[in-house]
């Protein structure tokens, strides 16, 4: 018996001492409270960097007090909503699917392996861009920038800083919020009560979110291989100028660079140019690229449940057949026949078509002129090869008359008696006909040439 309490102190003095050294000494609570400061963030939210937002003190002292190490696979990005408020963070893959819901190998479409690739899909809740270096998820409340302390992309990311603010006074807070009454529905815009088709006129006075960043996004990317198209101009034909004034290996040397970076440009804006005609040739991926509209009509579709069933527990019997009347069927075909109007996206993607189509002719313009000065070249090179043929053939003529001159002179340097020999004065006569006569074997022969057009007049 008095073993027990021994050992039961024992135990709890074991139990107290890891407990002493594992827990950490907290703060004293300030104003907010202790439950914050230890309520953890929540393990998918990723780990904030810096807040472009008023509400990011909090969250920076939950990183600043946390020296964890960073999370495998998390890379940089870049939350901008609607209401222009930004924010630097980290997300995992995981983190990223969940909050887009996105597919798993649309992230692979925004790594290194395409980096240079074009592609625009649309998917239930967000839309993966990918335009040259600009690679991003919008959702009809705010989009995800890739990488955002590029220096190509920080272009885009000053633009939706300028653009988007003003563009996203209008309130949409309270846009899908249904009021189902005796006389009509209507949605609620945050300031005042409209019929659904008056509100959704008042949403379509401007583009929505997701195009705002996406005509932003298009115009970077346009301006951008605009002005390398502009660099490249100003500096082809100089070169190719040069080059046709004088053909060396220097100014051959700079044309085949230039040629090849010329090659590349072109690839890269006909990948642009493709995925807009794709999208423009396609009204149902048009359609869906349509976030907002969807974000709408699903927040409508939940209000109209949620009417329903209230109306079907507290209402009288003869307020029932009002959720399903005619009113609520034409406003459902309305909503139908405005799924497949895709006007406004269309009129954006072809205004930059056509950008995109100028800069491809532009493209196509220098590389029809370095043709052009390569077939010059090609030409100046034909003709003075033909000339150095024509001086080979004349030199071969002269050398075949000059050795039958040599072959007489031969046969007369033997040693071999001779009654030529003994005459005086017989040595210069013979070597001027000799030589004359050689002459002649050469005009001969040049005049057959010429005659037989084998030497140019």
């Amino acid at each position: 018996m008095g073993k027990g309490p021994f050992s039961l102190r024992r135990s709890f003095s074991r139990r107290r001492r890891p407990k002493s050294t594992t827990v950490p000494q907290l703060p004293a609570p300030g104003p907010n409270g202790a439950a914050s400061s230890s309520s953890p963030p929540p393990p998918s939210a990723g780990n904030l960097i810096a807040g472009g937002g008023g509400g990011g003190g909090g969250a920076g002292a939950v990183v600043a007090g946390k020296g964890k190490k960073k999370t495998a696979g998390a890379r940089l990005w870049m939350r901008f909503d609607r209401m222009g408020v930004s924010e630097l963070v980290e997300y995992d893959k995981n983190a990223i699917i969940k909050r887009a819901s996105i597919p798993a190998r649309d992230l692979r479409i925004l790594g290194p392996v395409f980096s240079h690739s074009s592609t625009i899909l649309a998917r239930e809740k967000a839309m993966v861009v990918n335009l040259e270096f600009i690679k991003a998820i919008v959702t009809a409340e705010e989009v995800l920038i890739l990488d955002p302390l590029q220096q190509e992309v920080l272009q885009f990311v000053d633009q939706l800083r300028q653009q988007l603010p003003p563009k996203s006074a209008f309130r949409i807070q309270g846009a899908a919020a249904m009021d189902v009454n005796d006389s009509e529905m209507h949605v609620s815009t945050g300031g005042r009560w409209l019929p659904v088709p008056e509100a959704m006129e008042g949403f379509q006075c401007e583009l929505p979110f997701e195009f705002q960043v996406l005509e932003i996004a298009l115009e970077v990317v346009c301006s951008f291989l605009d002005k390398n198209v502009a660099e490249l101009e100003r500096d082809a034909y100089p070169v190719l100028d040069e080059l046709a004034r004088n053909v060396s290996t220097k100014n051959l040397e700079h044309v085949r660079s230039l040629k090849s970076n010329l090659t590349r440009l072109l690839a890269r804006v006909q990948k642009v140019r493709d995925e807009i005609e794709h999208l423009l040739d396609d009204n149902e991926d048009m359609a869906q690229l349509y976030l907002t509209r969807k974000w709408i009509q699903n927040q409508q579709s939940e209000a109209l449940l949620g009417a329903a069933a209230s109306n079907s527990i507290s209402a009288t019997p003869p307020r029932l057949p009002r959720l399903s009347s005619t009113r609520s069927a034409s406003i459902r075909s309305s909503h139908n026949l405005d799924d497949d109007d895709v006007e406004d996206l269309e009129m954006l993607l072809e205004a930059y078509f056509m950008q995109l189509d100028g800069t491809r002719n532009k493209i196509l313009s220098v590389r029809e002129y370095i043709d052009d000065t390569e077939d010059y070249v090609n030409i100046q090179l034909d003709n003075q090869r033909n000339e150095l043929i024509q001086l080979q053939l004349t030199l071969t003529i002269a050398s075949f008359a000059i050795a039958i001159e040599t072959l007489i002179s031969g046969w007369f340097g033997m040693n071999i008696p001779c009654t030529l020999y003994e005459m005086h004065g017989i040595f210069e006569i013979f070597v001027g006909g000799i030589t004359l006569g050689s002459v002649l074997i050469f005009l001969l022969i040049l005049g057959y040439a010429r005659w037989k057009k084998l030497l140019g007049s």
